[in-house]
């Protein structure tokens, strides 16, 4: 979840005191959190979308199958947006923050550390799944590790066999379209309350969609934190999850911007 602008924060019920005297309720600015604090909740929320996504598609995804991971990220995102989103906007994926940046939705400077708080997390996140895959039944953990550790990838390493060519424009593609939904619905022309169900919502189509083609990426932090443990093969790859995701979010921003937020004359 992206905030409209970024701005002080506002609290509803505030007591002041009227002409009258009488002791009245006002909407007063209060400050932003601070830049660690909207830190350590990019940290957490990435944590969690990474730790949800990644460990159904481990421990789980041959039950549930792609729906399952699917609805998995979008569960993850919801819950994360709700319980964080408040404090540092529930990027949780460095492509949100590049898109944002380029809407006019966040501040440039701030770009970078929120990168650091999204790897940190998710690679957080993987070296926890790590570990508990090492107490798994016998060759667990030396399965998932060979067959990359639900890692993203093109050819071979696509789960359908899709060509590079075929990823990137999935991939840039599909970030563009989830960051317009980001975009949108944190509008502040848009109705309130219901962004962070319409952005998970929209990631697990996305992954119904990109399971098959690239194994779903959309968000370098996720693609970086399973390669670490995905083997030289994931490691090879990893440059096209980083670059298209981050494409996808640069143009969506940019365009949005010009498109829908340019003031009338």
């Amino acid at each position: 979840m992206v905030e409209p602008i970024q701005q002080p924060h506002r609290k509803a019920l505030h007591l002041a005191k009227a002409d009258s005297g009488t002791v009245t309720n006002a909407d007063v600015p209060l400050a932003a959190p601070a830049l660690p604090a909207r830190l350590i909740a990019e940290v957490f929320g990435t944590f969690l979308l990474v730790f949800g996504v990644i460990g159904t598609a481990l421990f789980t995804a041959s039950n549930t199958g792609i729906l399952g991971v699917a609805l998995a990220v979008g569960l993850t995102v919801i819950a994360g947006a709700y319980a964080v989103g408040h404090i540092s906007g529930g990027h949780f994926n460095p492509a949100v923050t590049l898109g944002a940046a380029a809407a006019g939705r966040f501040a440039w400077k701030d770009v970078l550390p929120y990168f650091g708080a999204q790897l940190a997390g998710g690679a957080i996140a993987t070296t926890v799944l790590f570990a508990i895959a090492a107490g798994g039944p016998a060759g667990f953990l030396s399965d998932v590790t060979k067959s990359g550790f639900a890692s993203n990838g093109y050819d071979a390493h696509s789960p359908a066999g899709f060509g590079l060519v075929s990823v990137i424009v999935a991939e840039i593609v599909l970030t563009a379209l989830f960051l317009y939904v980001i975009l949108g619905v944190t509008d502040r022309r848009a109705p309130t309350g219901f962004a962070p169900l319409a952005i998970g919502l929209t990631l697990t189509l996305i992954h119904l969609v990109a399971i098959p083609i690239s194994n779903a990426s959309v968000n370098p932090a996720r693609s970086i934190a399973t390669a670490i443990y995905g083997g030289p093969d994931a490691l090879a790859q990893l440059w096209v999850f980083i670059l298209a995701p981050l494409v996808g979010g640069l143009i969506a921003g940019v365009s949005y911007r010009v498109l829908f937020d340019r003031k009338s004359a």
